[in-house]
C-alpha cells in the first residue's frame, strides 16, 4: 500500500515545477499588463482605489506565484543537502497543484471574495495559455490527488509523537536548536496559557522575566548593545514557536522588537544607554500606542497632538493630548512609543513626531495612576494575556528627553522603518497559531472514534489535515524568505507584507478546519482549539489589516 502511495510523486517533479512557475509568471506579467492599461485608462489619482477588486486580487495572485517560488526553493535546498524525504516532495506537489488550480479558477481573498484572472483577462487569451501549459495541467490535475492527501496525513500522524510534519529546512544547525527548546518551553506552559486566557489574565510577571533570561526580549538586538544579534530569521522561529503555544507568549516580544528597532535606528546615545538594558530584559515591558479612534490605519489623520511647554521647576517639557486605541500591554507598561502631532500646521505626515513617553505601571484596581492619563480596558474574544485599552491624554506630562533622537517631524518616517520587522514577525504568529491548530486537529482526529474507527480515516478530516501541513509550509517559507531579505538589509516591505497577508489567512482556515474537526467540541472553551480560533482571528486585522495589505502590495508591484 506504501509504494502504491508513494508513487504518487510526479515524475521529474521539480522540473516541472519550475517550468510551472515560468508559466505562472508570464500569466501574472500579463494581468499586471492589462491591470497597468486600465488605471492608465481611468487616469485619476483615485483609480487604483476604485479598481480595488482587481488591484487586490492581482496582489493575491503576485503573493501565490512569490510563496511557490519560496516553496520550490526550500525543497530543493533540502535536495541538495540530503534532507529531503517523500513528506516533503508531497508538500511541493500539493502546493504547486493547488496554489495553481486556484490562480486558474479562483482565489479566495477572503471567505466571500474569490478574484478570478479573468476580471482582468477580459479575452481570456492569458489564462486560456496557462490552463493548457501542460505542466501546469499535470500539476493542477495530479499535484493535491485524493490519493496524495492520504500520505500526507498518513505521513504526519506517524510524526506526531515528535511534532515531524516537514523539515523547516534552516540553513543554520543552531536554529533547529532554538526551536527545540522553545518548543518544548510552549509544551510545558501551553495547558496553563490557555487557562490565563480563560480568566483574561495578564500573563505571569514570572513568565515575562523566564523569556527574559532566555533572552527573547534582545535577540535581534545587536551584540554591542548586549543582546544576541542572530537576526529576523531566528525571530521568527522564536515567535513561531511561542505561538504554537499561544498567540499571547509571541506577541509579546512584538512591542518591544518595535521599541528596539525605533532606538537602535534613531535614539540618541542616551536614550539607547537608559531604555535598551531594560526592554532587554524584560523589566521595562512597553507598549505601542499610535492607533486613533477615528485613524486607525490612516495615520496621516492622526490628531493627537505634543505641546511644549516648561514643567514647575521650568525645565522643558512635552505634554501629550488627545486619545489613543487599542494599546496592547497599554495598563502593565512601563514605556509607550508613542506618535503625536508636533506641528499642527504640517498636514498629513510632515508634522508627526515620535516619543518614548515613561509611564508608571498600573494595576486592575488602578490601571492608569499617572497624572493626565486615564483609560478604560477593551474586551475582546481573544488575543488575551496583555489586554487592550483606550487611553485618554490631557496635558501628561513628559521630559524634553522623550522625544525620539531628539528630532521633531520625523515619527512616521522613524515607524515606517519598523513595519517590514512588525509584519514578518506577525507572520511569524500567524504561522504558529496555524500550527498549534493543526496539531490540536491532528491529535483530536487520531484519538476520537466514530463509527468503529478514528474520524482521521474519513477522507473530508483526512484532506483538512493534509492541506494544513501544506499550506502552514508554504507561508513559513514566504515568512522566513522575507527574514533572509531583512537580515541581508535588503528592502522587504514587499515581501514582508505578502507574507503577513498570506500567513494570516492561513491562520485563519487552519483554526476554522481544525474547529470543525472537533465538531461540537471545537465550540466548548475546555478545548483549547476554540482559543485559537478567536486568536487566530485578529491576525487579519492587526499591524496592518489584509485590505491594507493587499494594497501595499498591489502599489508596489504596479509602480
Amino acid at each position: 500500500m506504501q509504494d502504491a502511495l508513494s508513487s504518487a510523486l510526479i515524475d521529474g517533479l521539480d522540473t516541472s515545477c519550475e517550468r510551472a512557475l515560468l508559466a505562472a509568471d508570464r500569466l501574472l506579467q500579463e494581468l499586471r499588463s492589462q491591470l497597468q492599461a486600465r488605471l492608465a485608462r481611468d487616469g485619476t489619482d483615485d483609480a487604483l482605489n476604485r479598481e480595488q477588486a482587481r488591484a487586490h486580487g492581482f496582489a493575491w495572485a503576485a503573493t501565490y506565484v512569490r510563496a511557490l517560488r519560496e516553496t520550490l526553493g526550500w525543497a530543493q535546498r533540502l535536495q541538495q543537502t540530503g534532507a529531503r524525504e517523500e513528506l516533503e516532495s508531497l508538500i511541493l506537489q500539493s502546493a504547486f497543484g493547488e496554489y495553481l488550480a486556484q490562480l486558474a479558477g479562483g482565489l479566495p481573498m477572503s471567505q466571500g471574495e474569490i478574484f478570478r484572472p479573468e476580471l482582468i483577462d477580459r479575452d481570456g487569451q492569458a489564462v486560456e495559455a496557462f490552463l493548457t501549459d501542460p505542466d501546469v495541467k499535470t500539476l493542477r490535475l495530479n499535484g493535491f490527488s485524493p490519493v496524495v492527501r492520504s500520505r500526507i496525513t498518513e505521513l504526519i500522524s506517524q510524526g506526531r509523537a515528535v511534532r515531524y510534519f516537514g523539515n523547516p529546512g534552516y540553513e543554520d544547525p543552531a536554529l533547529a536548536e532554538i526551536r527545540t527548546q522553545f518548543g518544548r518551553w510552549s509544551d510545558d506552559h501551553a495547558e496553563a496559557a490557555h487557562g490565563w486566557h480563560l480568566r483574561n489574565d495578564l500573563i505571569p510577571d514570572s513568565i515575562i522575566a523566564e523569556l527574559g533570561e532566555l533572552g527573547v526580549f534582545g535577540l535581534t538586538v545587536p551584540e554591542a548593545w548586549g543582546g544576541s544579534g542572530m537576526g529576523k530569521i531566528a525571530m521568527c522561529v522564536v515567535t513561531e514557536e511561542l505561538s504554537r503555544s499561544w498567540i499571547g507568549l509571541g506577541s509579546l516580544g512584538t512591542r518591544t522588537e518595535i521599541a528596539c528597532e525605533l532606538i537602535l535606528l534613531n535614539g540618541t546615545e542616551a536614550q539607547k544607554k537608559a531604555l535598551l538594558p531594560g526592554l532587554m530584559s524584560g523589566t521595562t515591558i512597553p507598549t505601542a500606542s499610535f492607533t486613533e479612534p477615528d485613524t486607525g490605519s490612516d495615520l496621516a489623520s492622526l490628531r493627537t497632538r505634543a505641546e511644549p511647554g516648561h514643567s514647575a521647576d521650568d525645565q522643558p517639557v512635552w505634554r501629550i493630548h488627545g486619545n489613543k486605541t487599542w494599546t496592547t500591554h497599554g495598563a502593565r507598561s512601563d514605556l509607550m512609543t508613542l506618535l503625536a502631532r508636533t506641528d499642527r500646521d504640517q498636514p498629513g505626515y510632515k508634522g508627526l513626531s515620535m516619543f518614548l513617553v515613561p509611564k508608571p505601571r498600573g494595576t486592575d484596581a488602578n490601571p492608569f495612576p499617572a497624572e493626565g492619563m486615564s483609560g478604560s480596558e477593551i474586551e475582546v474574544l481573544g488575543y488575551r494575556g496583555m489586554k487592550e485599552y483606550e487611553i485618554g491624554f490631557d496635558g501628561y506630562e513628559i521630559p524634553d528627553t522623550a522625544l525620539l533622537g531628539g528630532v521633531k517631524g520625523h515619527g512616521f518616517k522613524q515607524l515606517m522603518q519598523t513595519f517590514e520587522s512588525a509584519r514578518i514577525q506577525t507572520a511569524a504568529r500567524a504561522v504558529g497559531v496555524a500550527q498549534s491548530a493543526m496539531e490540536l486537529g491532528l491529535s483530536y482526529a487520531c484519538d476520537r472514534h466514530q463509527f468503529g474507527r478514528p474520524i482521521v480515516e474519513f477522507p473530508r478530516v483526512s484532506d483538512k489535515l493534509a492541506w494544513m501541513a501544506v499550506e502552514i509550509m508554504i507561508a513559513r517559507q514566504l515568512t522566513l524568505f522575507s527574514a533572509r531579505q531583512k537580515d541581508a538589509g535588503r528592502r522587504c516591505d514587499l515581501e514582508a507584507g505578502m507574507a503577513k497577508l498570506l500567513a494570516a489567512r492561513v491562520a485563519w482556515s487552519c483554526a476554522d478546519n481544525a474547529a470543525q474537526i472537533h465538531g461540537g467540541n471545537g465550540y466548548a472553551m475546555e478545548y483549547r482549539i476554540s482559543r485559537v480560533l478567536v486568536d487566530a482571528r485578529i491576525l487579519n486585522v492587526f499591524e496592518g489589516a489584509a485590505e491594507i495589505q493587499a494594497g501595499i502590495v498591489a502599489r508596489a508591484l504596479l509602480a
